[in-house]
């Protein structure tokens, strides 16, 4: 992994995947020079500094975006949009819930994304999924070139990733170039779900996986009987559980094997004590609505796939990187030896000879997205 912060690996983690994600190497030089000194102080100690460093980067690629926009560039305009959407997103992750700034920083992360993908012309259509008495927010990426109903996958989010940096991945893309369609969705704990609707995360992901599918059956673009789900990183248990109870779906993928993400929680605890990564667990009880640590802690146990694997009826691909700093090789194994009734299953190890080998494989994300869209293109 590329780590131009020695020794902080959430810092690093994040430049990795905003570099895979749309960002350029130059303009992340320039946003993370002036954090170098404050990185080496750990990881909460220059939070706020880098989030001024990478939000200033932004402020100014909108204004050259604007320029462009009026000049009537609409293309240039739209990439320098999509490019500053990226900072945004990378500065306000990192930060504390009662950060007041993030707030205003993600509002400024979805125009600038929404301006990216219009201007740009790009194959992207925000979208809302009824959801109880609300909507779910997502982004619908349509199939090249096919004529009639396509094949369809839903992708959702992990711990503290959003719709739009999943679409930065390129994965909705490869499909897209596959004949396959792509629904992207900001789900409960999640996103703007989170964040503008006040939705928390829910250990049970059939929930609104069911509306997802009732969504994409009312398009007459979507073949129903070819829908699948994927989910990277805490989607890793989430598409699982999905594909075990909502039978619907037709194929399933597992972007990192978040096989027993509660029991996760406990050995985390245990060995790192309150502070693990910067504020994470603030970060948790708020994705998940809990007003405590020991709440919590008492919830966490639900998110697990043990007893759930095994309910996975269609054919299942389980990736992960063979040097994942954050979930253990033996869950990986485990989702994979677990999942005897699907009739096709395959666990993928991302090696140093591919690229790959980190959390999601964040620090070669192409490498993932090719081999999951070629699986799933021969499978779906």
């Amino acid at each position: 992994m590329f780590e131009i912060f020695p020794g902080n690996y959430p810092w690093n983690l994040a430049v990795n995947i905003a570099l895979n994600t749309g960002a350029h190497i130059t303009e992340v030089a320039e946003a993370c020079a002036p954090v170098l000194a404050s990185a080496s102080e750990g990881e909460d100690g220059g939070t706020e500094q880098f989030f001024r460093s990478w939000t200033a980067l932004a402020d100014r690629l909108v204004e050259r975006a604007e320029e462009a926009e009026a000049e009537g560039y609409a293309l240039t305009a739209g990439a320098l949009f999509a490019r500053a959407s990226v900072y945004y997103l990378t500065a306000e992750r990192l930060q504390s819930r009662h950060y007041t700034p993030r707030q205003d920083a993600y509002r400024k992360m979805l125009d600038s994304f929404e301006k990216g993908i219009v201007l740009g012309g790009q194959n992207c259509v925000k979208v809302e999924i009824p959801y109880e008495h609300t909507s779910l927010p997502g982004l619908f990426v349509a199939a090249d070139a096919v004529t009639g109903p396509a094949p369809c996958m839903v992708h959702y989010n992990g711990l503290d990733s959003t719709k739009e940096m999943i679409y930065g991945s390129g994965i909705a893309h490869e499909l897209a170039r596959r004949g396959i369609s792509t629904l992207i969705v900001d789900h409960p704990g999640t996103g703007e779900a989170l964040r503008l609707r006040d939705l928390p995360g829910r250990h049970d992901s059939e929930h609104w996986s069911a509306y997802c599918v009732d969504w994409l059956e009312g398009r007459a673009d979507v073949d129903p009987e070819r829908v699948g789900v994927m989910g990277w990183s805490l989607g890793g248990y989430y598409a699982p559980r999905a594909a075990a109870f909502e039978k619907r779906f037709s194929l399933c993928v597992a972007w990192g094997a978040n096989y027993n993400w509660g029991e996760l929680q406990k050995r985390r605890l245990a060995r790192e004590g309150s502070r693990p990564v910067p504020h994470y667990w603030d970060h948790v009880q708020w994705v998940f609505g809990k007003q405590s640590l020991e709440e919590f802690m008492a919830f966490a146990p639900s998110m697990s796939l043990v007893g759930v694997t095994e309910e996975i009826t269609v054919p299942f691909l389980i990736t992960h990187g063979a040097g994942d700093r954050q979930i253990p090789r033996e869950y990986a194994v485990a989702q994979y030896e677990t999942a005897v009734n699907s009739p096709r299953r395959e666990l993928k190890w991302f090696t140093e000879r591919e690229g790959g080998v980190e959390h999601v494989s964040a620090d070669n994300m192409p490498t993932a997205t090719a081999f999951i869209s070629d699986w799933v293109a021969d499978t779906l």
